[in-house]
Order: C-alpha cells, then sequence, then structure tokens
C-alpha cells in the first residue's frame, strides 16, 4: 500500500489480446489517423488525389491498437503514388511481398525500414504491388503532406491517372495473407 506522499505503481498490463485480420476496420474506421494540413495547396492538392479516386489504390486496415502502439497492413496497388509526408510516431515498417525504392535503395518481402518521427518520406511501389506491415509506437498519429506547391500535386495527380488502370484487376502479391 502506497503512503500519502508516494502514488501506486500501475500494474503492468498483462492481458492477451488476439486480433484477425480479418475482422480487422479500415485505418479510416479505425480512426487512429489524423490529418493535420492546413496549407490551402496541401488540402487543395490531397482533396484532387481523393476525388480521383487514389483511395481505389490502396487497402489500409488497423491490425492491433492498444497499450501505447498499433499494427497496420498496408497494401498499396501496383504504381500507387504515395505523397511525400511525414507522422508524428516513430515507425518501423516490413515488407511481406511486392518491392517498393526508396531513393537509390530497392526493398522487397523480408525487407524494411525506420522512420523515425516527423521524418519525411515517400517510395515508389513496384509493379506487383506491396505488402507491409506498420509498427508503431503510438495508438494515434497523425500524416503531414509534404507537397508545398501545386506543380507537385499535378505531377501526384498525373501519376495517379496512369496507374490507375492496372488496380482494376490487382490482386495483393501473397496469397497467403489473402484474408486481411
Amino acid at each position: 500500500m502506497a503512503d500519502a506522499g508516494t502514488a501506486a505503481k500501475p500494474e503492468p498490463l498483462k492481458l492477451l489480446r488476439i486480433f484477425r485480420g480479418a475482422d480487422a476496420p479500415s485505418l479510416d474506421e479505425a480512426g487512429h489517423m489524423e490529418y493535420a494540413d492546413d496549407d490551402p495547396i496541401i488540402l487543395n492538392g490531397a482533396a484532387k488525389l481523393g476525388e480521383a479516386g487514389i483511395g481505389e489504390g490502396a487497402v489500409l486496415k488497423c491490425l492491433f491498437s492498444g497499450f501505447g502502439f498499433s499494427l497496420h497492413y498496408v497494401w498499396f496497388k501496383p504504381g500507387y503514388p504515395l505523397p511525400l509526408h511525414s507522422h508524428d510516431s516513430d515507425c518501423l515498417y516490413y515488407l511481406i511481398s511486392g518491392d517498393i525504392k526508396m531513393g537509390t535503395e530497392e526493398m522487397a518481402a523480408g525487407d524494411g525500414f525506420f522512420l523515425p518521427a516527423d521524418t519525411p518520406y515517400t517510395y515508389s511501389v513496384g509493379d506487383d504491388g506491396v505488402e507491409m506491415l506498420e509498427f508503431r509506437t503510438q495508438e494515434d498519429f497523425d500524416i503531414r503532406f509534404k507537397g508545398k506547391t501545386e506543380a507537385y500535386w499535378e505531377k501526384m495527380l498525373e501519376k495517379l491517372r496512369a496507374e490507375q488502370p492496372k488496380w482494376k484487376e490487382a490482386l495483393p502479391p501473397a496469397r497467403e495473407y489473402r484474408n486481411v
């Protein structure tokens, strides 16, 4: 028992939590990611991508969230145009299948990368798409887009329109993860 001058030490959380990929809510439904942009150029550019159907090129699910961290499943279809952005949480990324190119680094299944909070990044998604797991150091996090010019967002829109036809028939590259 703690005396009046000291706070009681909380008990560690020792709960088994099982999650099922097939039951996972979308990232939007889970409500853990907040869009934190207020620049009119960014807001307008991101809105144009949304109206043009960028959401058709991605599956984003919250597999687990609790106890101060979260796990997300991401499938970006072939050539998905990922805008330059950052998040306010550290994140460890693991490629399940497919491939990406980040700068000069080419990564495939079994590879991964760590990004400290607030580090801007993007990557090019390969011809087979990419499936990834994202391990975050917090449950709730933001996304901040970095494209500061209208020309940047127009280029993203062009890439979206060029890649979109590939998405209609695209299937996740890893058949064993189809229940996600």
